[in-house]
């Protein structure tokens, strides 16, 4: 199963150690899951990027990709620009891409990590 890891909170300072650590295992030959991870400063940055349309977008991209922004908007029988200021947000923070095949969103689950 693929999935993403959204984290919110935190310090770059945890960032970085993250990575550090996956790249210690890396170099003692360690097996690791791979980790895809997108990190929020804090609850109102996640809030402001993931609304329920989005969620709905992302949802649809998983189904199957789109070849456009317009081909989505007529699937989910939504405003094109809505749909593209949508997509842009959600592709600016890595959890929509852009492939040969058009729009995806290829993974099976986001987790979402709150530090109190």
């Amino acid at each position: 199963m693929t999935k993403r890891n959204i984290i919110v909170g935190g310090t770059l300072e945890d960032a970085a150690r993250r990575v550090g650590e996956a790249w210690r295992r890396a170099e003692r030959g360690e097996a690791a899951e791979a980790e895809d991870n997108v990190t929020f400063v804090s609850w109102s940055g996640l809030a402001s990027v993931m609304t329920d349309k989005r969620h709905e977008i992302l949802r649809h991209l998983h189904q199957r990709a789109a070849p456009s922004v317009r081909a989505l908007a007529r699937e989910l029988g939504r405003d094109y620009k809505r749909v593209h200021a949508d997509v842009a947000a959600l592709e600016s923070v890595g959890l929509v891409e852009r492939g040969a095949d058009g729009l995806h969103a290829d993974y099976d689950e986001i987790r979402t990590v709150i530090a109190i």
